[in-house]
């Protein structure tokens, strides 16, 4: 069993027991950064053959009482700004980063800081993956915090998670946030 189907696993297994609930997560990011493999990787599909998303890709997950809706929308330049039509009653972002990609993180942090300031994810939670770990090339986890400035964002809670979406490390420590500081919130 993969790392990331581990993670989503343990989250639902922490929930067994409560009534049906529904957590509505947006996974958002550049192009390229890996929203679709770590997706894919969520539901315990395929990863080896990955296009880019062309407008967006539903996954729902249900079970022990609870459905993640996780809405993956492609982060083309062309596609984000429709990005907005999305935000609606949304209980998690999730925001993917491609953690190798230096010249990008500028333009991906100012994405990140346009979508904090939207009145639809007012207060809402996120949880950025810095993906492509496995890559010699990546920036660790708290270098991409330091330049997205994360540590000014004091109005929700936030995470800033190390991750492979290809090998599934780090999923796990990311769902795990999910559970026990957002979830367990809704209940």
């Amino acid at each position: 069993m993969g790392e990331a189907q581990k993670g989503l696993l343990s989250v639902i297994e922490k929930l067994k027991g409560s009534t049906e609930q529904e957590v509505r997560i947006v996974l958002l990011g550049l192009d390229n950064a890996g929203k679709t493999t770590l997706l894919k990787s969520l539901a315990s599909e395929d990863v080896s053959t990955i296009t880019p998303t062309q407008g967006f890709n539903i996954k729902s997950v249900a079970s022990h009482g609870m459905q993640l809706n996780v809405w993956d929308i492609g982060g083309q330049r062309k596609i984000r700004p429709f990005w907005k039509k999305y935000l609606e009653n949304t209980d998690l972002l999730i925001y993917v980063i491609d953690s190798a990609d230096k010249k990008r993180f500028e333009e991906t942090g100012l994405e990140l800081s346009e979508l904090i300031d939207e009145e639809n994810l007012k207060g809402v939670p996120v949880l950025i993956f810095a993906n492509k770990q496995d890559l010699a090339t990546s920036s660790p986890a708290s270098e991409v915090a330091e330049g997205l400035n994360l540590h000014t964002y004091r109005d929700r809670e936030w995470q800033i998670q190390a991750c492979s979406a290809v090998s599934g490390e780090g999923v796990q420590d990311g769902m795990n946030w999910i559970c026990n500081n957002i979830v367990n919130k809704k209940k």
